[in-house]
């Protein structure tokens, strides 16, 4: 019998680069317009891959590769302009929080203590249903 060889896969080029490293007025890096821009960009250049580090929940020691489940994902990288944008924040409430001294690094801290906070605020804004069947 004679075996059909396998097409070779198509090379590409990449990039690693962790969410939480794009640029962001709100302590951390999120699945925001920069991440919308920063796909564009690659596109642009010719670059076919994003390769970005684990996307759960971190615990203690902040390392993408300690997180805390393999099925949930990290609170974190949810866009808070586009809260605003749903009208389930308001952008003073969003300004108003410290989420660091240096836009250069991350204040795991700071996030820790108020990126929490400020998503049951957007929680509370929402309309959402605590019916049986929901």
């Amino acid at each position: 019998m004679i075996k059909k060889v396998q097409e070779p896969f198509e090379r590409g080029a990449g990039i690693l680069l962790p969410v939480s490293s794009l640029p962001s007025d709100y302590g951390i890096g999120t699945f925001g317009k920069e991440a919308y821009r920063f796909v564009d960009f690659l596109r642009s250049v010719g670059q076919k891959y994003w390769q970005v580090l684990p996307l759960g929940p971190i615990s203690y020691g902040d390392s993408p590769y300690a997180g805390t489940s393999a099925f949930a994902g990290n609170p974190y990288y949810i866009d808070l302009e586009e809260l605003i944008i749903e009208g389930l924040l308001q952008l003073d409430q969003v300004k108003s929080v410290d989420w660091g001294n240096d836009p250069n690094t991350i204040d795991y801290s700071a996030l820790y203590r108020e990126r929490f906070n400020i998503l049951k605020i957007a929680f509370h804004n929402s309309q959402h249903n605590t019916e049986k069947d929901y």
